[in-house]
């Protein structure tokens, strides 16, 4: 029996459109940027983001990307000081990301930045995903798509290759100009820092950035990504006396991450049910135990930092 493939479609009009169509129903769709091909799905629906996540065997919450059309767009959802928005002016469209303040009104999902009061975007300069943003109306979660920890894909066979059937629908515009992810400025308490080096260096930036390890509330960078105020208990079967009680499957509480046991449900509704809880009257957490199979590895993994005290 051969091994399903994905679809693949050379970049164009009828391209765009059978992209967006996917991007509409909430699925993910593979297609290229100036530096890598990306996994791009809504950012404003969460298990259309859980769904990259599965995708990739991704091994843990780490934020992702989110490209949009323009700078405009990107006001839209972060917040922009004077120093952030004069390198977009000068960088955008292009391979530079920028974490900044996360607009409470945005609408992006709450995976997309693993709780984070910041937010990774960037503008893209490849014709074929700025097509895609422009024809959707809306911002792209898009990490690298591949399984996670394998080579970046270049092309959209390196995608096939990595992905599979995973990835219903692959467009492709040929091998990518950059070859490397963008490069990822961040701003702390020291100032402006270099993330993740990539196409743009330091010397092309030509400001001030911080020496030695800046405290930057950034991807990767804390063991708690998202920290509720209130004590937070894992792998509980039943409540205790005074807790609010997240279920799962079968394991029953004030809310659930998913009643059917559904692993995607589970991580799309993840963040939103830890703000509940922490929200409720209740004086602790506890949380259900959830399977670390698939993207239950990563669920697990986000519970841990989230009980990290």
């Amino acid at each position: 029996m051969t091994a399903q493939l994905p679809r693949i479609v050379p970049f164009g009009d009828d391209a765009v459109a059978a992209a967006v169509a996917v991007l509409r129903v909430g699925a993910i769709v593979a297609l290229p940027t100036e530096t890598v091909y990306g996994l791009a799905a809504d950012a404003t629906h969460g298990a259309a983001v859980a769904s990259i996540y599965g995708a990739k065997g991704r091994p843990s919450f780490n934020p992702l990307i989110v490209h949009v059309a323009d700078l405009a767009a990107a006001e839209r959802i972060a917040l922009f000081d004077e120093e952030a928005r004069g390198l977009a002016a000068r960088w955008w469209p292009g391979p530079l990301t920028l974490v900044l303040p996360l607009r409470g009104e945005a609408g992006i999902a709450g995976l997309v930045t693993a709780g984070l009061e910041t937010i990774a975007i960037r503008v893209p300069a490849h014709r074929a995903m700025q097509a895609v943003l422009r024809a959707f109306g809306g911002p792209l979660a898009a990490p690298s798509a591949n399984v996670s920890n394998a080579i970046s894909p270049t092309r959209a066979a390196h995608v096939a290759a990595s992905l599979g059937a995973r990835v219903p629908l692959i467009l492709d515009d040929g091998p990518t100009s950059a070859g490397v992810e963008s490069t990822i400025i961040g701003w702390g308490a020291a100032g402006a820092a270099i993330l993740r080096p990539g196409p743009i260096t330091a010397e092309d930036l030509g400001l001030p950035l911080a020496a030695g390890e800046a405290r930057i509330n950034a991807p990767g960078q804390l063991a708690t990504h998202y920290a509720p105020h209130k004590p937070l208990r894992l792998h509980a079967i039943t409540r205790e006396a005074g807790e609010w009680l997240i279920g799962f499957g079968a394991v029953t509480g004030d809310d659930t991450l998913s009643a059917s046991g559904d692993l995607l449900e589970a991580a799309a509704r993840l963040f939103d049910a830890l703000h509940r809880a922490d929200a409720a009257p209740a004086e602790r957490i506890a949380v259900a135990p959830v399977p670390a199979t698939g993207i239950g590895a990563a669920i697990n993994d986000r519970l841990r930092r989230a009980a990290h005290r």
